[in-house]
């Protein structure tokens, strides 16, 4: 249950260490060092083709690795709450896929919540508890 794919794993150990602060030392050091390099070089055009094609190759990568690793955290993060609302009690089952909804049903439910949550601020300035169950 608990195999990944080659191109999953590497994506998150990429991601983990592209978010690691030696990550950024390593960055400076690059940039710092492609710097002081500049006057040996004349600060030809070829120096500074180095620093724009790295960097454009390295952000071009990243990008999908990064996106491929927050895909799988955010579809993580809509199991799990799937979970919770399935085991609650009084929990309304059918917001359990409501990421797939259409915009006009999502709105629509979006909209209700939020008449909700205006109605218990009502309730608390008014000293009355902001808890129940109203239903949807």
């Amino acid at each position: 249950m608990y195999q990944t794919t080659f191109f999953g794993r590497f994506a998150k150990w990429i991601a983990r260490a592209a978010g690691h602060p030696q990550a950024f030392v390593i960055a400076l050091l690059t940039i710092l060092v492609w710097a002081v390099l500049g006057p040996l070089y004349g600060f030809s055009d070829t120096w500074q083709l180095v620093i724009n094609t790295s960097t454009t190759i390295v952000t071009f990568l990243m990008v999908f690795l990064i996106q491929n690793t927050q895909n799988r955290d955010s579809e993580a993060i809509h199991l799990k709450l799937d979970e919770l609302i399935r085991c609650i009690d009084g929990a309304h089952n059918a917001l359990l896929d409501v990421e797939e909804l259409n915009e006009q049903d999502f709105d629509q439910i979006r909209m209700r919540y939020s008449e909700l949550a205006r109605c218990a601020r009502e309730d608390l300035k008014q000293g009355r508890q902001d808890t129940g169950r109203p239903e949807f």
